[in-house]
């Protein structure tokens, strides 16, 4: 689980538990359409919306409601980063997922949607689920460069060997 649960996402999952296929549907039908402009997700996201929110936020909510509604097995942990590399097939070559987490990495919010329906495609294809509470939040502060280092980090990052892990006090 996430650290910090947010209540659309769990809104989400109570859609899937439910079994409420019609819904998923709904907001299924805004996977490769411009943010917003399928309908029928409008009766599952705008009563999630208020005055305040920025477009930043609209987007994310609208976003991540489709690509959920895709992919939405339970289990996921951590950021996407995580997920590509949870994602990697240990005895074989990973150019091509480095290469599609890189065009991720680099990609500009106004590209987000094509690249991340790409991305919960391959994580879907391999079975690999997906923490939406920290894509919903990541998505929110992509503008800021710490989301695509810590994305980096956790894909990249050294793990140490068991040896090298710190004594446990106690």
């Amino acid at each position: 689980m996430s650290e910090q649960q947010h209540p659309f996402i769990e809104y989400l999952e109570k859609l899937r538990d439910n079994e409420e296929r019609g819904a998923l549907a709904a907001l299924r039908r805004g996977l490769g359409q411009p943010v917003g402009s399928a309908h029928e997700m409008y009766r599952y996201i705008v009563p999630w919306l208020d005055d305040q929110s920025s477009a930043a936020q609209e987007e994310g909510y609208f976003l991540v409601a489709s690509l959920f509604a895709y992919h939405p097995q339970p289990g996921g942990v951590g950021n996407l980063g995580a997920s590509f590399a949870r994602a990697r097939d240990p005895q074989g070559d990973d150019t091509a997922i480095e290469r599609r987490f890189t065009a991720l990495l680099s990609a500009h919010r106004e590209d987000l949607p094509f690249y991340l329906r790409q991305a919960i495609s391959f994580l879907r294809a391999k079975e690999v689920p997906v923490d939406y509470h920290q894509l919903l939040r990541d998505l929110w502060a992509w503008e800021r460069d710490y989301v695509q280092r810590n994305w980096a980090k956790a894909f990249w990052g050294r793990t140490p060997k068991p040896e090298e892990a710190p004594e446990q006090a106690g």
